[in-house]
């Protein structure tokens, strides 16, 4: 792609006119003002949503759906220019970070906490070998799930960025040029 991506995970039970939504719309705003495309599952929630304040903002919106996984979704949403059907979650998930140059994360459920994870981990292992680290970026309410225990430390925590604002998103996307 000749615009760099970043790819966003969200929640796809999020409602029009709800907080969420404003938060998914106005991070796709941000994102295409900031000279990014979009990639997201695609699907309506908070994914239509960042979608949807892309478009408005002139970007281009990729969808990654996994049409064999969702069958009762009928497809991308409306606002997506250019969808990518994935065979698998994870087969998503890695296309979605291989296309990208940074990955974010909304609030939500257990889809996203997934998307996260295997982010995450890519993130660590890329350190682990000295390539360069997958920016990771998540909504900062997502922090208060991660401590340091087990065998997960600091250092691991700390390849999460925390965004609480609009301004932290700006300034996360500013880093990354």
């Amino acid at each position: 792609m000749s615009v760099p991506v970043i790819a966003v995970f969200g929640s796809s039970r999020t409602r029009p006119g709800s907080a969420a939504w404003e938060q998914a719309f106005s991070w796709g705003e941000a994102i295409a003002r900031g000279g990014f495309a979009v990639a997201s599952g695609g699907y309506g929630g908070s994914m239509e949503a960042l979608s949807k304040g892309a478009e408005a903002a002139g970007g281009l919106v990729i969808g990654v759906t996994a049409p064999d996984l969702f069958k009762s979704r009928s497809g991308a949403n409306a606002h997506v220019d250019v969808e990518f059907p994935a065979p698998t979650l994870t087969g998503r998930i890695e296309r979605m970070l291989e296309m990208s140059r940074a990955a974010l994360a909304l609030p939500g459920g257990l889809g996203t906490l997934a998307e996260i994870l295997v982010a995450w981990n890519v993130a660590y292992i890329q350190r682990l070998q000295n390539l360069p680290v997958l920016p990771l970026a998540v909504d900062y309410r997502w922090l208060g799930m991660f401590r340091p225990h087990l065998e997960v430390s600091q250092r691991e925590i700390d390849l999460l960025r925390a965004i609480s604002s609009l301004d932290d998103l700006r300034d996360f996307l500013e880093s990354l040029t």
